[in-house]
């Protein structure tokens, strides 16, 4: 049986070294620092890659995230997987829980992750299966 959790995070993304730019594309890494608020109240940390082509809208970034706190009353830790690209304008995204990477109370689980960003605002959406919930 599958969760939804829903709820608004903080992020900070700091730049690690500065961009290569080759041929029109630059490449980037950055410091990834969250702070998840709702049902899932944890930090997550990260390092993110990222590449920007010379077409206007075309990029992709790639990240691993781990997340550290609760999630609905249960403790512990796991690993985000995050595939991004842009082809000319229109987004793909796909976050998911990097099979065992699950610790604590947090042991087994699995899911994706959905998120947003309106008006300025962050905001997630996690469909998770977790042992034992």
């Amino acid at each position: 049986m599958s969760f939804h959790a829903t709820g608004t995070f903080d992020v900070k993304i700091t730049p690690e070294g500065e961009p290569d730019a080759a041929d029109g594309t630059s490449l980037g890494q950055m410091l990834l620092d969250k702070q998840f608020h709702g049902p899932l109240d944890a930090t997550g940390k990260g390092r993110m890659l990222s590449a920007q082509t010379g077409v206007k809208g075309s990029a992709v970034y790639v990240a691993l995230e781990r997340v550290t706190g609760t999630l609905n009353g249960r403790s512990g830790s796991f690993v985000l997987r995050h595939v991004g690209t842009m082809d000319r304008g229109h987004p793909h995204l796909s976050i998911s829980v990097v099979p065992d990477s699950g610790f604590g109370g947090l042991a087994g689980i699995s899911g994706e992750m959905a998120i947003k960003v309106a008006d300025g605002n962050h905001y997630y959406d996690f469909i998770y299966d977790l042992p034992g919930e």
